[in-house]
């Protein structure tokens, strides 16, 4: 497989190690630093951690924009919003400058909010055609679906294909509609992490791993080191 993986023992240590990476990346960097989230890697443990005593203090919040690598094209204060997830476990916790959170628009159509989205990504990178030499992210979180799915990239959607817009709309696939950056995006980062954890994800992880599979998540191949954190359960080792 691609990348190199880190193994802990449960969600916990891996939140924990995780955190700890991250704020040792956004300490080290020099000037702005971006980070893309997820909602697919029992988030909430993670950004309830970072908002937390034992690191609120340390991480350079000034210094770190936020933004979202897919959304449910749901208003921001509903239950299945990822925006809203992070805002309580930590963006509400923590001084963040409220100029640097970036969620992804959700009025208008989702084809206006994908649009809107990838303009905000443009502007903040400072231009409409990414370099591989000049990363977009510092650090690109993502999940991994029991399907291999990853952001809001599933399996057969005709926008694993897409590699002229930044943003895209997923309509299909789930119940509600979603808003995802494409795969050009995503491994614009110096940093791609995966953070998977849970018996559930054994089976695609262990696939993924071998080399065997074509799902969305085993084609992400950033400019940038690629990360698997992983706890033992999704290894099929406990």
């Amino acid at each position: 497989m691609n990348g190199r993986i880190e193994t802990r023992a449960d969600p916990a240590a891996l939140a924990r190690h995780v955190a700890e990476w991250m704020t040792s990346a956004a300490l080290a960097a020099t000037g702005a630093f971006r980070v893309s989230l997820s909602r697919r890697l029992d988030p909430k443990t993670l950004y309830t951690l970072l908002a937390s005593d034992g690191f609120r203090g340390r991480f350079p919040w000034t210094r770190v924009s936020w933004y979202w690598g897919d959304e449910r094209f749901v208003p921001h204060d509903h239950p299945e919003s990822n925006y809203r997830m992070t805002r309580e476990a930590m963006l509400s916790k923590a001084p963040v400058p409220p100029e640097n959170i970036h969620p992804v628009p959700a009025d208008g159509t989702p084809e206006e909010a994908a649009l809107r989205y990838e303009r905000t990504l443009q502007a903040a990178y400072g231009a409409a055609v990414l370099d591989p030499a000049r990363p977009l992210f510092d650090i690109t979180l993502l999940g991994l679906g029991t399907d291999g799915h990853t952001a809001s990239l599933m399996p057969d959607d005709p926008v694993l294909e897409e590699r002229k817009h930044w943003v895209a709309v997923v309509s299909h696939g789930r119940p509600e509609v979603r808003v995802t950056m494409t795969y050009p995006v995503i491994e614009s980062s110096r940093q791609v992490a995966f953070l998977v954890a849970g018996k559930e994800k054994a089976a695609i992880f262990s696939a993924i791993r071998a080399g065997a599979s074509q799902a969305p998540a085993a084609r992400v191949k950033p400019v940038g080191e690629l990360i698997w954190f992983v706890d033992m359960a999704a290894t099929g080792e406990r």
